[in-house]
């Protein structure tokens, strides 16, 4: 049931357990529990309906083209049905037309259902993020492991290190000095996050600010403490994360190539049904007919026999309009596509996201993972030099934890001096994290900043050279070693045995720094402190100096040392201080807890007078670095004409000086209208928000929760925009799932963002995404080609039947040999198109508009022209055969055949009245006889070697235009046809298919033709060539045309 939640975070630790009537040392008691449940549920997320199977089957036919085909398929099926009733001779090739229809419709509804099977996880995925037990306080006992399902509001959990939290908790009492939780997954934060038991003031406050709040999913990185259940199941942040998933999921649209051929679909059903019925309605005069008497019509004639033809005519008309073979085509590209992504790192997981890429306009990208490494590393460090008045600053190279990855810059300090010595001692010893790998990956143990010191350490090195040389050696046999895992930190190593820790003063809010005791070689101890630099240098008296002489910190030193801490936090980098302490008095000879000081060190009230009078070493300056290619992609977006946006988790500061180190921010950018956070931008009026988001240049938010960034997805998309996403936080889920493409990272990215996501990127790597965008461009260049080919050619085809109707000639093809055609001799050229190398410029040129037209007029006209020269040829050579003896020098009547007029072969359908018409009976190639029982019959059974010449002419002029295709505007002189092999490869074979059915008798028998003679094979070859040319033709005037509408521009 919806209630207004409880504002636990703004309450105090007394109201909050008034609310849920609960005591902190007794839980809740049985009753409650079974009350509570009975009002909340189970702490689980509830499990979505999905698609039955019977609904994912019928939405593959929800398709403009296919239902185009369902119909033709259905009439070609009545219609041979009809025709076998009244022939006895008819068999299965009456049904071939509709069952191969049938056969592609089917399959493509196939693999549409195991893509949408396949595609539905990311509700699971998050179920999985759900911890299984916890530790609970019920009836005054504690249950070790209690199912988290059975949580209910009210209970108290204890939490300590490496526990998963269960459930939105109210922390209520710390068993340690200090409790951290890692939640950059939800929040997007770099670092873990340190909790507290202070109520926040403000009760409207993002996730971030709610410092003693502990969320489900997240994981406890340091310490331990207990806490109160305020939210369960669906009322968790994890849950109203799945709520947004799930309404993301059903505002889905089409992709922008689906809306395109639907169009596109939509005008050619319309273009096929206003042809057909002309066709129909123009030889109305052969199957019906009367007499006019006093102005009125008597003694109608009807034939249905006849009406029916030329339905079947109509029909034919528009299985030849029809590209059948078009989603065949158009999914064997985007496959292909995928596989070329794949090879790039990009693994594609929704055919359509391919091409969707090609027209992104604006990436919005996560900053920690995606622009930077979510691996702390140290960037710089400083200490004073020879004097207080002078200080040295070295620069880090390296952007992950990996000890190898970077050195510092121009390091010639291997014999370290006392100070260096000092940095890398506290810096090893006063550090409880690790180092592993798993694969390529290297991950931290305990907190980022941490390990990222131990880094610098060994980057560092020791000051010992023998030791330093089996150091290197065994870093080097490491490689060899086959447990991978293991990460070899000999330099940390050298300095915890050197200096052996024996106490920790842990970190608390006030003093805001923590420090070990560690016993030194000379056998006493010292106190090693990191902690804020501001903290550290009000309670240090000395600083050190370069040759480790201690001077007394005077003014102008802390003014030094201050101004170099607000240089290195300008860049955006966290930095901490580094002291330690050689006088600690009662504590200098401490070992164990039997030491009579030992007592001192249990009451943290004591730490600070333990960490004053200290020496001061120096500054660390750590960051999450961008990752070191983000720049040039940065700049390549700029010069495609995509824009970049920033939506991240992490604080302002941070995500400005990441965004200005990576070029999307300049340094003269006013970043009042450019860098908001979440919440400062929605509570902007919906006009302004607007207005910002239409501003050219990059635009930064920060401190963005899960529907801060689903919210701005959704009106980049009102406003026409295509938006690719980039995250891999649970809390980036939503908005992958809502963008029109989400792309998650394939290596730091989380299972929910992964399931969520189009695209998945291999490496984590931003500059993948705009190579994707090259590869999304090029594929849509070459759908435009196959698409241009297969409907110039399939224009020939209705051109051709039109013309075969108007003139009222036997009909060129039957049905059976034009979906042949369309099938099986277009599929492979089509098909190599799509390996149409890219454009040189492709990354040069803006995306193209999302209502650009697939078809413009003047490639309508271009291809009306092409088609018009393909019907004429086919129709040509048809009238030829019949009615001259040669054409082009090559002799026609060789096979004794018999000439007619022209008219004659107009009026066939009167043959039965002309007298004295006879028809010879001929040869064909391979020395079959073609005879005829009735002189009419000439016009049926005879026209066999007319119709295999039409059909081959039909073919050959394809296969030359497939060249045409090879680029919309250049020439062939320029794009040659070896520049694309494969559609060489692809001729060879259509042509070879031709071959086959011409001369394999089985086949010729199937599809009504006769072999050809050479002679013949040539006048085919002659006749089909010219499209070529009158191609090339058009091309030169339409790069006339648009250097013309440049230079007026201009």
């Amino acid at each position: 049931m919806e209630e207004r939640p409880f504002p636990a975070w703004s309450c105090s630790v007394e109201q909050c357990l008034k609310e849920y009537k609960v005591k902190l040392d007794k839980g809740l008691s049985s009753y409650e529990v079974e009350k509570l449940r009975e009002r909340y549920g189970w702490n689980e997320l509830s499990k979505e309906k999905g698609k039955p199977l019977w609904r994912l089957v019928l939405d593959q036919f929800d398709d403009i083209l296919v239902k185009i085909l369902l119909g033709a398929a259905f009439i070609s099926f009545i219609l041979a049905y009809m025709h076998g009733s009244e022939s006895v001779d008819s068999g299965f090739e009456a049904y071939v037309e509709p069952f191969v229809i049938m056969l592609i419709l089917v399959l493509n509804a196939i693999v549409g259902v195991w893509q949408e099977t396949n595609a539905e996880k990311a509700l699971q995925a998050l179920k999985e993020m759900q911890c299984e037990s916890g530790r609970v306080l019920r009836d005054g006992y504690l249950v070790p492991d209690l199912p988290a399902r059975e949580l209910v509001p009210g209970d108290i959990v204890e939490l300590r290190i490496g526990d998963k939290v269960p459930a939105d908790m109210r922390v209520v009492s710390l068993k340690t000095l200090t409790f951290r939780v890692e939640q950059s997954s939800l929040t997007g934060e770099a670092v873990p996050v340190l909790k507290g038991t202070n109520p926040i003031v403000m009760v409207d406050c993002e996730l971030q600010a709610k410092e003693n709040m502990v969320f489900a999913g997240t994981i406890v990185v340091n310490g331990s403490c207990t806490c109160v259940v305020v939210s369960t199941g669906m009322n968790t942040e994890l849950g109203k994360i799945q709520k947004q998933i799930h309404e993301a999921s059903l505002e889905e649209t089409d992709t922008p190539l689906k809306k395109k051929l639907d169009e596109f679909g939509g005008r050619l059903t319309t273009a096929i049904g206003l042809v057909c019925l002309i066709v129909w309605i123009t030889n109305y005069r052969n199957f019906l007919s009367w007499e006019v008497v006093d102005g009125w019509p008597v003694n109608v004639q009807f034939s249905f026999q006849k009406c029916t033809y030329y339905f079947e005519i109509a029909v034919a008309l528009a299985v030849a309009a029809i590209p059948e073979g078009l989603p065949a085509v158009i999914t064997t590209s985007l496959a292909l596509g995928t596989r070329k992504m794949a090879q790039k790192n990009a693994i594609v997981r929704k055919l359509p996201s391919v091409e969707t890429l090609g027209c992104t306009t604006v990436i919005c990208s996560d900053k920690t993972g995606t622009l930077t490494t979510n691996q702390m590393s140290v960037s710089e460090f400083f200490t004073l030099g020879g004097k207080t008045t002078a200080s040295r600053i070295f620069h880090v190279e390296g952007t992950t934890y990996d000890p190898k990855d970077g050195s510092i810059v121009d390091w010639n300090c291997y014999n370290m001096d006392a100070n260096l010595q000092a940095v890398a001692e506290i810096c090893a010893v006063c550090n409880d994290s690790g180092i592993y790998s798993e694969g390529r990956l290297f991950r931290a143990t305990g907190l980022p900043t941490e390990a990222a010191l131990k880094v610098l350490v060994e980057k560092m090195g020791i000051p010992d050279a023998t030791i330093r040389n089996k150091i290197r050696d065994a870093r080097l046999a490491a490689n060899y070693l086959i447990d991978s895992r293991s990460v070899n930190l000999g330099c940390c190593d050298w300095w915890n045995k050197r200096s052996r820790r024996i106490a920790t003063l842990e970190f608390d809010r006030i003093r805001k720094s923590m420090s070990v005791i560690a016993r030194e070689p000379t056998g006493r101890n010292r106190l090693l402190v990191k902690g804020a630099v501001e903290s550290l240098l009000d309670r240090s008296s000395h600083v050190q100096l370069a040759d480790g002489s201690l001077v007394p910190i005077d003014e102008t030193c802390k003014e030094l040392l201050l101004s170099k801490l607000m240089e290195m936090s300008s860049k955006g980098l966290r930095c901490l201080g580094l002291a330690y302490k050689d006088d600690l008095g009662e504590f200098s000879d401490y070992n164990n807890d039997s030491h009579p000081a030992h007592g001192k060190l249990l009451d943290p009230a004591f730490y600070s007078l333990v960490e004053s009078d200290l020496v001061f070493v120096g500054v660390v300056g750590l960051r999450d670095p961008p990752r070191d290619e983000i720049d040039k992609a940065i700049e390549d977006c700029r010069r495609a004409g995509i824009k970049v946006m920033v939506i991240t988790g992490d604080n302002k500061a941070t995500a400005e000086a990441i965004c200005r180190e990576i070029r999307l921010l300049s340094e003269n950018d006013d970043l009042r209208g450019r860098s908001f956070t979440g919440k400062e931008f929605m509570d902007l009026s919906p006009s302004k928000q607007t207005e910002i988001l239409k501003r050219p240049g990059g635009i930064v938010f920060s401190r963005a929760e899960p529907r801060h960034k689903q919210e701005i997805v959704r009106m980049l998309k009102e406003m026409g925009q295509i938006v690719a996403m980039t995250g891999d936080g649970v809390n980036d889920a939503p908005a992958l799932k809502l963008a029109d493409i989400g792309i998650a990272m394939g290596i730091t990215g989380t299972e929910v963002a992964k399931e969520a996501s189009d695209m998945v990127l291999a490496d984590d790597n931003f500059s993948t995404i705009v190579s994707a965008v090259a590869e999304g461009r090029s594929i849509y260049d070459n759908m435009k080609a196959f698409i241009r080919y297969m409907i110039s050619s399939n224009v020939g085809e209705v051109i051709s039947i039109f013309l075969t109707a108007a003139l009222g000639i036997p009909e060129c093809m039957i049905p059976v040999q034009l979906l042949w055609v369309n099938l099986v001799t277009d599929g492979p050229p089509a098909t190599a198109l799509g390996f149409n190398p890219a454009d040189v410029d492709i990354m040069r040129k803006p995306p193209r508009k999302s209502d650009d037209a697939l078809i413009t007029s003047w490639v309508l006209l271009r291809y009306l022209v092409i088609g018009t020269y393909v019907g004429m040829a086919t129709v040509g050579i048809f009238i030829l055969w019949y009615t001259q003896p040669s054409f082009l020098g090559i002799d026609l009547v060789s096979d004794g055949h018999t000439l007619i007029e022209f008219s004659q072969l107009r009026n066939w359908g009167e043959c039965s009245s002309w007298s004295n018409f006879t028809a010879t009976p001929f040869t064909v190639s391979g020395g079959q006889t073609i005879t005829f029982v009735n002189p009419c019959d000439y016009f049926t059974v005879g026209k066999v070697k007319a119709m295999t010449l039409s059909l081959s002419v039909l073919v050959a002029i394809e296969m030359f235009n497939s060249l045409n295709a090879l680029s919309e505007d250049n020439s062939l002189l320029t794009m040659p046809p070896w520049k694309n092999p494969w559609l060489l490869l692809a001729m060879s074979i259509s042509f070879g298919l031709h071959c086959l059915i011409l001369y394999v008798p089985l086949l010729a028998d199937v599809f009504g033709i006769v072999p050809l003679s050479l002679s013949e094979s040539l006048l085919v070859i002659l006749v089909s060539a010219p499209v070529v040319l009158i191609d090339e033709v058009l091309k030169l005037v339409g790069r006339s045309r648009r250097r013309r509408t440049k230079e007026k521009s201009a």
